[in-house]
């Protein structure tokens, strides 16, 4: 038995690298190369994580937690979000032909 999603977000969920680049680097006074010194990872994930260019692991979601005081689900939930809009986007026709199932 399943709810069915009825309401379709319109719009692409925001990246976790938006979030952080828009509102928790300015927040926190914090430049690219502090965040990865926090987070103990390479100036570079971090650039590419900003850019929308990578996607936010479990392992980065538990540093961004520890560092920020959230949770490690705030972040991957963000990421998922995103994965499954893309996803959905890119096969929305193929899905669109799949006859859902009747319980007997």
């Amino acid at each position: 038995m399943s709810i069915p999603n009825t309401s379709k977000m319109k719009r692409r969920p925001t990246h976790p690298g938006e979030m952080l680049r828009e509102d928790f680097l300015p927040d926190y006074g914090l430049s690219v190369s502090e965040l990865a010194k926090a987070v103990g990872v390479s100036r570079q994930s971090i650039n590419e994580l900003l850019r929308e260019r990578r996607a936010v692991s479990p392992e980065m979601a538990l540093r961004l937690a520890r560092l920020f005081g959230n949770s490690p689900e705030f972040w991957l939930n963000a990421q998922r979000a995103i994965d499954l809009w893309d996803t959905a986007e890119a096969i929305k026709e193929d899905v669109s032909r799949i006859r859902p199932l009747s319980a007997a």
